[in-house]
């Protein structure tokens, strides 16, 4: 049996901590499988697993293999992918994650596109701010805003994104609009968040700073944030292109923006243990590729001269004035029609 297989099928069984598991995984009998096991470590020499009837575990040895095999197994399959690439055609099921409100922009345009020139690949999509096990849940790309930890994943970088701080104007108009970010401790924060939120980060000067706030409410999925936001319910600190057409119309307004941390991106992760088919590969692709084709989008322009005005300590005017020069001033701006903070980037989302 060739070695590249026993390694290939003892990482199954290590990733799974069982032998049932790793044998349905692979398509093979669970007899096969722990011959296979057997096999490497009588060619190696040592035991790599320790077995009882309960539990299954690496050894020292075995821990060793799996952490140096990574790279080995890899390489070796996106060699052999890319040979088989050059014959090979995109179809069938592609299973893919995104958080909820991704479809409302950018994503859609990129899937009606991707399925009108690949009919043979079904997309599958699920909408999720958790995080996944994607080869427990079957997925093959996993789009996401947040911090990826997991070390068998790769993962390449799309696009890169702004946060926002925005309200309503009639929520500026009550409250007065922050000058620097230690005003918001006097606000109603609503935060982008899976765990309680006490600091928001932010630039100062190049430098990174928390900032205290007062957080009224945290939820993961940023949609109903800006939903209450717009209802004059709080201040929003939420990724700014789930924001943008509330922002191009004025019924939301970002302040702070020189003061917001830089270097958001959008991921597509996906297993290196997962099988990468056409479809997949050509998927990744085509997600990289759409983003170089649109370009970066003009920036969003300056807060209006009315709501600049509106110091803490300044008379506020009534709601309705408030968010009728907002409104003047943002359709005023050029390049109003796309504003999304990762405008003005000059930067390109490097391959992985």
């Amino acid at each position: 049996m060739d070695g590249l297989d026993l390694i290939k099928t003892f990482r199954e069984v290590a990733f799974r901590r069982s032998f049932s598991r790793a044998a349905i995984s692979l398509g093979m009998s669970k007899a096969t499988v722990s011959r296979y096991v057997a096999e490497l470590e009588e060619r190696s020499g040592v035991r790599l697993l320790n077995r009882s009837t309960r539990s299954l575990s690496l050894t020292d040895a075995g821990q060793v293999l799996l952490d140096r095999s990574t790279e080995l197994v890899a390489m070796a399959e996106n060699t052999l992918n890319d040979l088989q690439a050059h014959g090979s055609h995109p179809q069938g099921r592609l299973r893919m994650s995104a958080p909820h409100g991704l479809i409302a922009g950018w994503l859609s345009d990129v899937i009606a596109e991707f399925i009108q020139l690949y009919p043979d690949v079904y997309v599958s999509l699920v909408f999720t701010n958790d995080e996944l096990d994607l080869i427990e849940e079957g997925i093959d790309i996993h789009l996401t805003g947040g911090r990826i930890d997991d070390m068998n994943l790769i993962v390449r970088r799309l696009v890169p994104f702004d946060m926002v701080v925005c309200a309503s104007p009639a929520y500026w108009a009550r409250r007065g609009i922050p000058r620097v970010p230690e005003d918001l401790g006097r606000h109603d924060v609503l935060s982008y968040s899976a765990k309680p939120t006490t600091h928001l980060p932010f630039e100062t000067g190049g430098k990174a700073v928390d900032v205290p706030v007062h957080s009224r409410m945290e939820a993961n999925d940023a949609v109903a944030l800006i939903e209450l936001a717009l209802r004059g319910a709080g201040v929003a600190y939420v990724p700014e292109p789930l924001a943008q057409s509330h922002l191009e119309r004025g019924a939301l307004v970002p302040v702070l923006r020189e003061h917001m941390p830089s270097d958001h991106w959008l991921y597509a992760a996906y297993s290196q243990r997962r099988h990468n088919s056409a479809a997949m590969r050509t998927m990744l692709d085509f997600l990289e590729q759409s983003m170089a084709r649109h370009g970066n989008p003009p920036a969003m322009p300056p807060l209006p001269p009315a709501l600049q005005v509106l110091a803490p300590s300044s008379p506020s005017p009534s709601p309705s004035s408030v968010a009728t020069a907002a409104t003047c001033a943002l359709s005023r701006a050029p390049g109003a029609a796309r504003a999304t903070a990762s405008a003005g980037r000059t930067d390109k989302p490097p391959r992985r």
